[in-house]
């Protein structure tokens, strides 16, 4: 049994082949240790994908966006604020009244009596023409009115001498009837008496009836004949009137080919020179108001329906008024004109008053300070009239289209009626080149 156990027990002890290398009984597998989860090539793959996606939507542009350079635009933040309704212009000084120096008559310039620039009085003779046909037609005219001047003057005459001759028939009808009455007197009374008989007291009876009907006959004619020698004297009145009107006018004639001043002030662009020809109607110059000055203004059309006459404006602390708007158009600008309410300003002592031409700026005021939310002026309203604007996000990154409606404005700020809340920041710049509804700063 032991020998058994001793020969099972030598079975299970194999001894080492005589062939096997030395040291083979020693080897044997270890197991390798897993790798942390951050030292995995498949996580460095994924981390690298999600970097790379976001730097592609970083820095690439999204679709419907514009990429800007940061140094390109400016912006502005929206607050709430006093706004002043005011709108600053700079007007240029202009005569107040300027007349216009006409031509009446044609001719060629003969002499001039004044100098471009110079002071004048209403009236003043400024330079002669001369015109030998219109002399000549004048002395034709002036003939022909005197003859029948003097024709209306002998006409006249006819009538006055007819009248003369009624009233000393009339005045000699009254001393006969008179003398006929006395001598009738006389005999009634030597009738009275006896002394004569009715045969001669009835010739004196019937000289005076005689007188009486002569003389109530030429009373009655002479009132007839003053009528009519009336309603002829009035028309011949009447036409020796517009004769001589007609003869001022011929003698005008000439008097037209002197140039006068048409108002007292300065002359201005009188630039004649002698021998020039001048026909009926050309313009000679202009006389200007010396010390009574108005403001020309050019307004933004933006303005148009705002600014109105009667609106007060300031100019280096004189007070002006609006008192004319021109609502013509011309190259998107219009056109006001405003007077000094007072004495205009000097503008230093060595120029105590205005001059023409000279520029000042003035503030039209359109309306009282108001509480309101407002953005700062720029670029971004010559965009559809500051229709939208474009709205930062919170890391000023990226701005986004934002429909807004505006109102009053001056050259600071706008009014800002719907679609933009204080705190906001937009593009002030002017984005019209920008497509899409998104700017990506860089």
């Amino acid at each position: 049994m032991s020998m058994m156990t001793e020969a099972t027990h030598g079975a299970s002890t194999p001894e080492p082949h005589a062939s096997a290398p030395a040291g083979a009984a020693m080897d044997r597998r270890i197991a390798r240790p897993a790798r942390a989860w951050w030292r995995r090539r498949a996580t460095w793959i994924v981390v690298a994908v999600i970097v790379m996606g976001v730097v592609l939507w970083r820095f690439l542009p999204a679709a419907g966006s514009t990429d800007i350079a940061a140094s390109a635009i400016e912006t502005g933040e929206v607050t709430r604020g006093a706004f002043d309704d005011y709108l600053p212009v700079r007007a240029t000084v202009a005569p107040r009244l300027t007349t216009l120096v006409g031509v009446l008559s044609g001719g060629q310039v003969e002499q001039l009596l004044v100098q471009d620039g110079a002071m004048v009085a209403a009236g003043q003779p400024l330079a002669t023409l001369a015109n030998p046909e219109l002399r000549l037609e004048v002395l034709t005219r002036e003939a022909a009115i005197a003859s029948q001047l003097g024709s209306i003057a002998g006409e006249g005459l006819g009538i006055e001498r007819s009248r003369l001759d009624r009233s000393a028939q009339v005045a000699q009808a009254e001393y006969d009837l008179i003398k006929a009455r006395r001598d009738l007197a006389i005999r009634q009374q030597l009738f009275d008496k006896g002394i004569v008989s009715e045969a001669g007291v009835a010739g004196y009876r019937a000289e005076a009836e005689y007188q009486t009907r002569r003389l109530a006959q030429l009373r009655s004619g002479a009132g007839t004949e003053a009528r009519i020698t009336a309603t002829q004297g009035a028309r011949l009145a009447d036409t020796q009137a517009r004769l001589s009107g007609n003869l001022a006018a011929v003698r005008g004639g000439l008097s037209a080919l002197t140039i006068r001043a048409p108002a007292a002030g300065r002359l201005t662009n009188f630039t004649l020179q002698p021998g020039q020809t001048l026909k009926a109607g050309d313009p000679a110059g202009q006389v200007d108001s010396e010390g009574s000055w108005k403001l020309e203004a050019d307004v933004d059309e933006y303005y148009l329906g705002r600014v109105a006459v009667g609106q007060k404006a300031k100019a280096d602390g004189a007070s002006l008024t609006v008192s004319k708007v021109l609502p013509a158009v011309k190259d998107g600008r219009f056109r006001v004109e405003l007077t000094f309410a007072g004495t205009a300003p000097a503008q230093a002592a060595r120029t105590p008053n205005l001059n023409r031409g000279q520029t000042l700026d003035i503030r039209i005021t359109l309306g009282a300070a108001s509480k309101a939310v407002v953005a700062p002026v720029g670029g971004w309203l010559a965009t559809d009239n500051g229709a939208f604007a474009f709205v930062l996000d919170a890391d000023g990154a990226h701005a986004t289209r934002r429909p807004v409606k505006v109102g009053r404005r001056n050259p600071e700020v706008v009014e800002i009626l719907s679609g933009l809340n204080p705190g906001d920041r937009i593009v002030t710049t002017s984005t019209s080149s920008v497509k899409g509804d998104i700017i990506n700063i860089r």
